[in-house]
């Protein structure tokens, strides 16, 4: 253990070496801290509190190497847009695995740190405002009780970058459970190597699954796993109305995380369609499709794992597609009881889905902003204003309100189950891009505003209100960008 309190392995490194490259960062010009995460730092039992900006600029830049770090870049696979490339971290080296006083291991990874094999062509380099992003999201999403990465430090790197013109480089430094993939499967399959496969299989299952780890068919069972966690995290994302964006099988972590926040944002007004990222032309990451890209990139996942499934081709295919079609009516379930939640329905009724249909058929019809309407529900002036001038969400709240009133729980149950699934504020898309827009100019006042009022999503004070209010038409952000 170092004195900054990291305690490093690597176990990564027990896996065929097919599956990674050892490599340090490539060193920058002129580091300097732009910010450092002291909850998350507290939270991994680290010491930073008399380390100056300087040391800790050149730590998270990879100028400095840990003690105990051993870097390496990690190979994957990765369908984009349903296309299969091979990829691997292009601009990430993975320091290590930082194990906590309570026994928890989590990948401390730099990303932006340079090129690597993996790169294609490309810089190995990341921007400001990309990662600056990543930084808000995700610790948005932990802040929502959304499993999630992590962002430990955002570094300046003294040189530009160059996509569309010459932009700040920086540095992105990320926690994660692991950085496994779907890709990583896929990627270990294409070896045609069984010894590859069945053993990142081993590795993951012990790492992340471990309560399978002597079942009879474990990659089966692994593979069912996986699905129940993925459908566990597509409905939180529905219910906070999260766009991830660039659902490619690489950007699937097999730990359950949200993971690789590039074009990423969150519903204003509620459209099932909604699409967000530059490059997503016609729609297949939007925002109501993202459980059937789930699904899809699970199949992906079972298409790698069929020779450990069952040496009878046959018989792993059909033992594979049952798995897989087991998504769709889990994520029904699971996403109906998640949308009782938000509108306090304590126990089931027959009739709830059709409830909650109609209510998004009318957001959807008049624009309606997802998260304040939920919130809205809560307030009965707010309730009222809005009926007064819609016939439709008029008889719809009296429907709701008989269906509230026939719950076996009190009304203040149903209203605390609502303010705790409901969140009163999320990272807005056009208030992100303002702070980072400032962030650029080196003014980091309204960056850590943001971030402080996001720290307590389901907190309604007079504090938040300008973090409430939908864009204005002139403030809508209609794409984001990947950065890379």
């Amino acid at each position: 253990m170092n004195k900054y309190k990291f305690n490093f392995e690597n176990s990564y490194l027990v896996l065929e070496k097919s599956l990674y490259t050892r490599l340090e960062p490539i060193p920058v010009a002129l580091p300097k801290l732009v910010i450092f995460n002291q909850d998350l730092s507290d939270e991994l039992g680290l010491d930073f509190y008399s380390v100056t900006e300087k040391e800790i600029a050149s730590l998270f830049s990879g100028n400095r190497i840990l003690e105990g770090a051993q870097p390496l870049s990690q190979a994957y696979a990765g369908h984009q847009f349903g296309h299969l490339t091979i990829l691997g971290d292009g601009r990430a080296h993975l320091l290590g695995e930082h194990i906590t006083k309570k026994h928890e291991r989590f990948d401390i990874q730099l990303k932006g740190s340079g090129p690597t094999p993996y790169s294609r062509r490309g810089d190995g380099r990341a921007a400001l405002a990309p990662m600056l992003r990543e930084y808000i999201i995700s610790e948005a999403m932990n802040a929502l009780g959304i499993p999630t990465s992590r962002s430990l430090a955002v570094v300046t790197t003294g040189e530009n970058v160059y996509r569309e013109t010459a932009l700040q480089g920086a540095i992105l430094t990320r926690v994660a459970a692991s950085h496994i993939r779907v890709g990583t499967f896929v990627f270990a399959a294409m070896q045609k190597n069984r010894k590859v496969l069945e053993s990142l299989l081993n590795y993951t299952v012990k790492r992340h699954y471990p309560s399978i780890d002597t079942n009879q068919n474990k990659a089966l069972k692994f593979l069912y796993a996986v699905i129940e966690r993925q459908v566990e995290l597509m409905v939180e994302w529905a219910r906070v109305g999260f766009i991830h964006g660039v659902m490619n099988t690489d950007n699937m972590a097999l730990s359950g995380e949200t993971i690789d926040y590039g074009p990423c944002a969150y519903l204003d007004e509620y459209d099932s369609n909604t699409v967000f990222s530059s490059i997503d032309k016609f729609g297949r990451y939007s925002f109501g499709n993202q459980p059937k890209i789930a699904q899809w990139n699970i199949a992906r996942l079972a298409e790698a794992l069929l020779s450990l499934i069952d040496l009878e081709k046959s018989k792993a295919i059909s033992l594979a597609e049952k798995a897989v079609n087991s998504f769709s009516s889990l994520y029904e379930d699971r996403w109906l009881s998640m949308m009782r939640a938000k509108l306090g329905l304590v126990k089931p009724k027959n009739d709830d889905k059709k409830l909650i249909r109609e209510l998004l058929t009318w957001m959807q019809r008049t624009g309606a902003d997802y998260t304040n309407t939920f919130c809205d529900l809560r307030d009965k002036k707010k309730l009222n204003d809005i009926s007064k001038y819609d016939k439709e969400f008029e008889d719809w709240t009296i429907r709701w309100q008989l269906r509230v009133s026939n719950n076996p729980e009190t009304y203040k149950r149903c209203i605390d189950l609502m303010k705790k699934t409901n969140p009163e504020i999320i990272p807005r898309n056009h208030i992100v891009e303002t702070v980072l827009d400032a962030a650029e100019q080196g003014d980091l006042q309204s960056l850590h505003k943001l971030l402080d009022v996001l720290k307590n999503p389901y907190r309604k004070t007079l504090e938040i209100s300008e973090y409430k209010t939908p864009p204005k038409d002139d403030q809508r952000i209609f794409q984001t960008f990947c950065g890379t």
